[in-house]
């Protein structure tokens, strides 16, 4: 029930289910590691697997950190890269991020792919902690961001992901408005 990594066996053979989906719905909302083991691929022609690889690509693209690993328990083919990859997917869930790593990698993010504006004003974001492991939770600190557009915020989880080495996990962004230090000044001054 509450396990850190969650790995989707699917049939070559056969399409997505309904109970698939279901699966992937409820590892998304717990945060989850999630990989896609496609079983039964040592029986597919070549012609067929591109075929099949376009219809996940498709179907799954809700999931885009989520690897898909071609295997056959039947043969043991691709079973040892899915350890590997469980192994892995499990280390990135609970990877530990210091807050000058953090904030070096959004500065950087910053740099490549600035906000856009709100109402003629740059969003400032500051700097960048972890707010908690399975799944990675970066709490990102600034100005008016509750104006980041969610395509900014996913992102910086791609960034992160990509920087932390982050296999196979959600990435959880949240941002914090840090007080106006003019404000606190303002109210102590009214007192």
């Amino acid at each position: 029930e509450d396990a850190h990594v969650v790995i989707l066996v699917l049939d070559a053979h056969d399409a997505i289910a309904e109970q698939d989906a279901s699966v992937l719905g409820l590892a998304l909302d717990r945060g989850r590691a999630l990989i896609i083991a496609v079983n039964k691929w040592d029986g597919i022609e070549d012609d067929q697997r591109d075929q099949i690889r376009r219809q996940l690509d498709l179907k799954l693209d809700f999931v885009p950190f989520a690897p898909k690993l071609f295997i056959s328990a039947r043969h043991g083919t691709g079973v040892g890269e899915l350890v590997r990859a469980t192994v892995r997917a499990y280390d990135a869930a609970f990877r530990e991020m210091t807050t000058p790593h953090l904030t070096r990698a959004l500065e950087q993010a910053l740099e490549a792919h600035q906000p856009p504006l709100v109402r003629g004003r740059r969003i400032k974001l500051r700097y960048a902690h972890q707010g908690g492991k399975n799944p990675p939770r970066i709490i990102v600190h600034g100005n008016q961001t509750t104006s980041v557009p969610e395509a900014y915020r996913r992102y910086l989880a791609n960034v992160f992901r990509k920087t932390f080495d982050l296999f196979a996990t959600p990435v959880a962004v949240e941002f914090r408005t840090d007080e106006n230090p003019y404000e606190r000044r303002k109210r102590r001054a009214e007192r």
